[in-house]
């Protein structure tokens, strides 16, 4: 019988608001999954038991790779894991996250304990852009600005394959840029930032508060040619995020743009029009850059979190 070959594994968990995910790949093929999972984050229950779901979920993708692996992952190998918000290197805790419950916390050292393995931890939006242009639809161009707009709004520049984080760790916040000086307090604390207007919950809570009906966004928007207050959802959608693209293509001007989370799929942010309301809002005669929808889909970001173990 041939020996199968011993392969090493890259494990990734990306830690969102409503849905933790974890992937097992083959370090030669990371775009290729052995084993993806899902499990709800249920955040609302508080840190001590999201960490018990990331162990959890750990667990049961150790389980599944018997039959990928040579027995197990083994105590050894590392997990990168991507989370909402800041890994704050001073302090070993979490800050800026939507999900309130995990920051000031050191989640990555509590982690560590738990599983009594390595762990990486990184912004989710930078683990998004890695994957994207490293395996994804952003492979080739020299500067990525990766989008994140889901249950939050955040960002991550890459150059020339490497990710910006800055002297603070906040390089790619767009969703922290103030687009109505008086407007809304978001859950940081901040008023009227974009990330309040566009986020997916607040384009929601827009669409019921005009009409007291709930709908998940995408269903407003498969409405926006037929409900009048769907159309003015997805028109506020628009309005803001060409706003706040608007300055980061003036300071960043990246060559492309790829628009990961569940807005993403809203097929008015690829459309003519908004490419001619950027063309029309930024310091160029027109707007040249690529706007991507991510070739690895809601998927991205685990697997940047899986390629953060790769030197570990």
């Amino acid at each position: 019988m041939t020996e199968r070959r011993q392969q090493r594994l890259l494990v990734g968990i990306d830690l969102g608001g409503t849905k933790i995910e974890g992937v097992v790949t083959d370090a030669t093929r990371p775009e290729v999954p052995l084993k993806r999972l899902r499990v709800p984050t249920e955040r609302d229950n508080g840190y001590n038991h999201i960490l018990d779901r990331i162990c959890e979920l750990v667990e049961d993708l150790n389980d599944a790779c018997e039959d990928v692996a040579q027995g197990d992952l083994g105590v050894a190998t590392p997990i990168g894991i991507a989370t909402p918000g800041t890994w704050d290197a001073t302090t070993q805790t979490l800050r800026g996250s939507n999900t309130q419950c995990l920051n000031g916390r050191p989640l990555r050292l509590d982690l560590e304990s738990k599983l009594g393995r390595p762990v990486s931890i990184e912004n989710d939006a930078n683990c998004f852009v890695m994957a994207e242009a490293t395996l994804g639809s952003a492979r080739g161009y020299q500067t990525v600005f990766g989008i994140i707009l889901g249950t939050g709004c955040g960002g991550a520049f890459l150059v020339n394959g490497h990710v910006l984080r800055g002297r603070h760790g906040i390089a790619g916040e767009w969703g922290q840029l103030v687009v109505e000086s008086d407007g809304e307090i978001s859950p940081h604390g901040t008023r009227g930032t974009l990330e309040t207007y566009i986020a997916g919950p607040a384009l929601e809570s827009f669409y019921f508060q005009k009409t007291g009906i709930h709908r998940s966004l995408l269903e407003i928007a498969d409405r926006a040619t037929e409900d009048e207050f769907a159309s003015l959802t997805i028109e506020r959608l628009k309005h803001y995020f060409v706003k706040g693209l608007a300055a980061v293509i003036d300071t960043f001007d990246p060559h492309a743009i790829v628009i990961g989370g569940g807005v993403g799929n809203v097929t008015a942010l690829y459309s003519d029009d908004l490419r001619n309301r950027l063309s029309e809002s930024i310091f160029a005669p027109s707007f040249e850059s690529a706007i991507l929808r991510p070739t690895m889909g809601d998927s991205a970001g685990v697997f940047g979190a899986a390629l953060l173990t790769r030197s570990v």
